[in-house]
C-alpha cells in the first residue's frame, strides 16, 4: 500500500480504481491489463510493498522488465515510494562492478532485465533464497523483443515465489508456460477510456516530402510537449537534422542511438528543455515519458498495434491530448487508421526560433557517490544563488545527475568558481541535444 502523503509527492490526488483493486487484492496471482500510461506501474508497485516483510532479510521481490529504460524509471518510483526498503537496478550496459556491490549490500528489491538477471543468477552473484514475489512487467512486450526462453530460464532459477504479478498493456492470448497462473484474478482498467479524451486530426502535406507540413505544425503547436513518430532510423535522423536547422528544440530516439544518448533525450523531454522528441517506434512503449500534449505520425503506423501504442503516449492517466495524422496523395491509408476531422497548419513565414526557456545541466556525480537530489537543490540555492522555485526536474543516475533550470540562470551558475556538492568538487556544464 502506498500512503496518501507519498502519493501528494508524486503529484497524485488519489490512486484510480485499477490501482486501488491491485493494492487491496489477496490473490497471491494477479494479472493487470491495462494501457500505457493508465498508473499501471504504480499498481503493481502498490501491490508488491503491501507483500514485503520487513527490510534487511536479502531480496523479497523481482521485477523483471523489457528495457533498460523502464527498469531505470520503475526502480526510481521504488526509491521514493518503497520508504525503508532498498531498491537495485539491473541492466545491459550497467558496469557490472556496481551491480555486484550493490548485491552484496542486500538489496530488498531488485528491478531487472531479463538478460542481466540472468547473467547474474547463472554467476551465483545474486541470492534470491528469500524471495517471495515476481513481476513481470510488460509481458506481452517482453514477447515482442524475444525474451521468452530468457524468462523461462530465470524462472527455473528462481524459488517459487508465494505472489506472482503480470502486467500487459493488451489482453494476453496465451499465458507463459513455465508459470502456473491458474486461479489467477486478472484487473482490467475498463474505466480508462483512452480515445474519448483525444482529439485526432489529419493535416495533408501538399508535397510527397512532409517536411515542411511538419515544421508548420509544430511551429503552430508552440510550446507544447510532441513526439513524432516514424518508420526508419534514416528518417528519423533527416527530420532531426531539420527540425534543428529550423530553431526547433528537437530531439532524437532510435535503436541505433548509443543507451546514454537515448537516456538523455528522455530527460530532456521529459523536463521540457527539448520538447520535441523524433522517434521511432522505440520511443511508443517501455517509457515513462511525462505527460505529451501532441503525437504526430509523420509515417502512417505499420500495424494496429503500432498506432494504439503510439497514441498511447498521449491523454496518460486523466490527461488530454492530441493526434496528428500527416499524409500526403496516394498514401494507403489503413483501416485502423481514423481521424476527427481535418487540420491545415498556417504555414505562415517562419518566426524567429524561440529557445526553451529551460536548459539541461549535466553534473558528473550520482548516487553512487552519494548525490541526492536535496544536494543538487542546496548546491544551486546556496552557491549558484538560485531561488528553489526556480529549480525544474532532477534526474539522478549512478555517476551522474541532470536538473533542469532557467536559461537566465546560466551565468550565475557558470560563475560558480570551484562547484562542489557533498564537499567533492564536480563538474557541471549545459547539454546539448
Amino acid at each position: 500500500m502506498i500512503s496518501q502523503e507519498i502519493l501528494t509527492t508524486l503529484g497524485i490526488d488519489s490512486p484510480n480504481p485499477m490501482q486501488k483493486q491491485a493494492w487491496e487484492a489477496r490473490e497471491s496471482k494477479l494479472i493487470i491489463i491495462s494501457p500505457t500510461g493508465s498508473g499501471k506501474t504504480l499498481a503493481f508497485i502498490g501491490a508488491v510493498i503491501g507483500r514485503l516483510a520487513p527490510a534487511g532479510s536479502g531480496p523479497q521481490a523481482v521485477i523483471i522488465a523489457p528495457s533498460r529504460e523502464l527498469v531505470m524509471q520503475i526502480a526510481e518510483i521504488l526509491r521514493r515510494v518503497a520508504i525503508g526498503y532498498k531498491t537495485m537496478a539491473m541492466y545491459g550496459s550497467h558496469a557490472m562492478l556496481d551491480e555486484t556491490r550493490s548485491v552484496q549490500a542486500s538489496p530488498d528489491i531488485i528491478v531487472a532485465t531479463p538478460g542481466r538477471l540472468l547473467d547474474h543468477l547463472q554467476r551465483g552473484s545474486l541470492n534470491i533464497s528469500r524471495l517471495t514475489s515476481l513481476v513481470i512487467d510488460e509481458y506481452d512486450k517482453c514477447l515482442e523483443m524475444g525474451f521468452h526462453d530468457e524468462m523461462r530460464r530465470i524462472v527455473r532459477r528462481l524459488p517459487r515465489p508465494a505472489n506472482i504479478i503480470l502486467t500487459s498493456a493488451t489482453v494476453i492470448d496465451a499465458m507463459p508456460d513455465f508459470i502456473d497462473m491458474s486461479g489467477a484474478r486478472t484487473i482490467i482498467n475498463k474505466a480508462d477510456r483512452p480515445r474519448t479524451r483525444i482529439d485526432i486530426a489529419r493535416v495533408e502535406s501538399p508535397a510527397r516530402d512532409k517536411l515542411d507540413t511538419l515544421v508548420a505544425l509544430l511551429r503552430d503547436l508552440g510550446d507544447t510537449k510532441s513526439i513524432v513518430f516514424v518508420n526508419h532510423r534514416e528518417s528519423a535522423e533527416r527530420i532531426f537534422d531539420r527540425l534543428r536547422s529550423e530553431g526547433l528544440p528537437a530531439g532524437l530516439y532510435h535503436g541505433g542511438l548509443e543507451q546514454d544518448l537515448r537516456d538523455r533525450a528522455i530527460v530532456m523531454l521529459n523536463n521540457g528543455s527539448t520538447p520535441i522528441l523524433v522517434s521511432t517506434d522505440l520511443g511508443s512503449r517501455g517509457l515513462d515519458i511525462d505527460r505529451i500534449d501532441n503525437v504526430i505520425h509523420y509515417h502512417l503506423p505499420p500495424t494496429e498495434a503500432a498506432w494504439t501504442h503510439r497514441n498511447g503516449r498521449t491523454a496518460r492517466v486523466d490527461a488530454s491530448g492530441r493526434v496528428f495524422i500527416i499524409t500526403s496523395e496516394g498514401e494507403n491509408i489503413p483501416e485502423y487508421v481514423n481521424w476527427d476531422h481535418d487540420f491545415t497548419p498556417s504555414h505562415d513565414a517562419a518566426p524567429t526560433a524561440k529557445r526553451p526557456a529551460l536548459v539541461t545541466m549535466h553534473i558528473n556525480a550520482g548516487r553512487r557517490e552519494k548525490v541526492s537530489r536535496g544536494d543538487i537543490v542546496g548546491f544551486l540555492t546556496k552557491q549558484a544563488g538560485l531561488d528553489g522555485a526556480q529549480i525544474g526536474r532532477i534526474d539522478l543516475r549512478d555517476h551522474s545527475a541532470y536538473v533542469a533550470v532557467p536559461r537566465s540562470a546560466l551565468p550565475l551558475i557558470a560563475a560558480v568558481p570551484a562547484p562542489k556538492i557533498k564537499n567533492k568538487r564536480v563538474r557541471i556544464t549545459p547539454v546539448q541535444p
